[in-house]
């Protein structure tokens, strides 16, 4: 028997030696396509690869458009244009600050949901944020053509803080007015 173990391990020293059978690889790619067709994997990673193009197509857009747009212009008394300077020219800083409140603003506005019942109370507040647009725009002005100063931009700050937090409190009065409209088709 021990001479039995000793030609064993001898024959498979051999074999492994001797390296795979030939047709070792094709039996295993066999035995993959059988468990886990390509076709799967295919599909789902072109639709993956879709949706990457997207996003980066999104993404590039987005940029360009950033980066092509024109700032706001001004006629001045003497006919010239002149581009008016927000809080991004000011400062990287403060650019961020005003995107922050520009971009919840919008946000803000895109989630109020108008209906006929509200329309009143949320025409009243557009007017509201018509009036604090003109001002943002006069101290936009202000900006532009004494350059930036503590107040100056304080006040830009403000008014950006002041109506979003009036689309805040916007939200709140339709939620309540809502809630009353609901408890009054209970009762």
């Amino acid at each position: 028997m021990a001479q039995d173990l000793k030609k064993m391990f001898e024959e498979d020293r051999l074999k492994i030696q001797n390296g795979m059978p030939t047709d070792h690889e094709a039996r295993f790619l066999r035995k993959l396509e059988a468990k886990l067709p390509a076709t799967s994997i295919k599909k789902r990673f072109r639709a993956w690869n879709i949706a990457a193009s997207v996003v980066v197509l999104l993404g590039l857009s987005f940029g360009a458009y950033q980066f092509f747009k024109a700032p706001p212009v001004i006629p001045d008394d003497k006919h010239e244009v002149v581009t008016l300077k927000s809080l991004g020219d000011v400062s990287p800083d403060l650019k961020k600050v005003e995107d922050y409140y520009v971009a919840n603003i919008n946000l803000e506005l895109a989630n109020v949901k108008l209906t006929p019942e509200n329309k009143d109370l949320f025409d009243s507040y557009i007017l509201r944020l018509e009036e604090l647009n003109k001002e943002y725009n006069r101290l936009s002005i202000e900006l532009t053509e004494h350059g930036p100063n503590e107040l100056t931009v304080s006040a830009l700050i403000d008014n950006l803080k002041l109506r979003l937090n009036m689309l805040y409190r916007l939200k709140e009065q339709l939620r309540e007015l809502n809630a009353s409209d609901n408890g009054q088709n209970i009762g």
